[in-house]
């Protein structure tokens, strides 16, 4: 299954970020999205899991998203959560994929058999920083991750 992996849109969704999620079965979004309009847009193209980032605190539309979400994919024990800094509180031993967004730096990064992935920023520019999202190739026994870049 392909799985389109998001962060940091800031109230930017970008052509290029729609074009590369088609044909997505799951998108995951990790947080500081910026407008309600992102996600509705993210939800027409495949399920939707999503977390809450530091910026979209005390927005109305915010309140009803969780700051962090447990979840499978095809076998893999995923932690969604904004903010690297949280994992070591969430963290379950059965976790064998940690998603974050925040940092706006892309990442991928195995450490023993759990995979850590942080797909960059896919919103406004930050610095000198890549503009990026993730995609996923999700089996039970196997997972690909791939950094794909919006903007050259």
């Amino acid at each position: 299954m392909k799985v389109g992996v998001i962060s940091d849109t800031h109230g930017l969704l970008r052509p290029e970020a729609l074009m590369a999620l088609q044909g997505s079965g799951l998108i995951i979004h990790a947080g500081d999205i910026g407008k309600p309009e992102i996600l509705e847009q993210l939800a027409a193209i495949a399920p939707l899991h999503v977390v809450r980032g530091n910026n979209d605190l005390g927005a109305p539309w915010a309140e009803q998203l969780v700051d962090h979400l447990g979840f499978d994919v095809e076998g893999w024990q995923t932690l969604l959560v904004h903010d690297i800094a949280d994992v070591p509180a969430l963290l379950d031993e059965g976790t064998r994929l940690v998603i974050t967004g925040h940092s706006h730096k892309p990442l991928i990064e195995w450490r023993n058999e759990r995979l850590y992935l942080n797909p960059g920023s896919a919103g406004p520019r930050r610095f000198r920083l890549p503009v990026t999202l993730a995609l996923l190739e999700v089996e039970k026994g196997s997972i690909e991750p791939r950094l794909v870049a919006l903007l050259e």
